[in-house]
């Protein structure tokens, strides 16, 4: 028995759908059980000794699990704003909102799921960072604790900018537009690897390429 998780994305529920069915093929090609990780919270997750392989977000990856875990793979997307094992973090506004440049957002409300993002927080950042004035862009910064609460308090006018993973924001637009409907993108960061799948650091690299396969 093991971990198996894939949970970066769970939402629209086809997506979720897709993705436990996908688990299961994997599960079934690989010989495995899974173990019930309902009561692990991420980082618990994805430090387990029992982890068979699961997904995470970038920034972690090079912070908290630095040298704790080992990389298996990154998943490729078809999608308008992911592609070729790429993403981004699309820095999203209201539809009716005038400011047209990104610049013109200077001391405005920032909206962001997470401080340990990658495309919530540090291709956000990375991207502002030359418009930054004495240090700072935002007049004040919200953490959200997710995405699609990152929209709903844009939408509600509880801030003006929200960075948005881009496979996030694609799925919804497909699946679930009332969620995106009322926004735009008025920018994008630099592109950025897709979250990656790990399994713990004590996996050779042959059992890391059986994984692979199976995914």
């Amino acid at each position: 028995m093991a971990y198996a998780e894939l949970l970066m994305y769970v939402a629209p529920s086809r997506v979720r759908e897709a993705s436990e069915a996908w688990l299961q093929c994997a599960l079934e090609s690989l010989g495995a059980e899974r173990e019930d990780a309902s009561h692990l919270d991420l980082p618990a997750l994805w430090l387990s000794p029992d982890l068979l392989f699961a997904q995470t977000c970038g920034y972690p990856l090079m912070t908290l699990l630095r040298g704790k875990v080992r990389v298996i793979g990154r998943p490729v997307y078809e999608l308008p704003h992911a592609g070729a094992g790429e993403h981004c973090s699309l820095l999203v506004v209201r539809e009716d909102d005038p400011r047209q440049s990104l610049d013109d957002f200077f001391d405005s409300r920032g909206l962001i799921n997470s401080p340990d993002s990658n495309s919530g927080m540090n291709l956000l950042r990375n991207r502002l960072a030359p418009l930054q004035r004495d240090g700072r862009f935002f007049s004040a910064i919200r953490y959200t604790g997710g995405h699609r609460d990152s929209l709903a308090a844009l939408k509600n006018g509880e801030g003006d900018l929200a960075a948005i993973d881009s496979v996030t924001w694609d799925y919804l637009a497909r699946d679930h537009s009332d969620e995106t409907l009322g926004l735009r993108i008025l920018a994008s960061s630099a592109p950025s690897p897709t979250l990656p799948f790990i399994g713990p650091a004590h996996l050779d690299a042959a059992a890391a390429e059986r994984i692979r396969q199976a995914l």
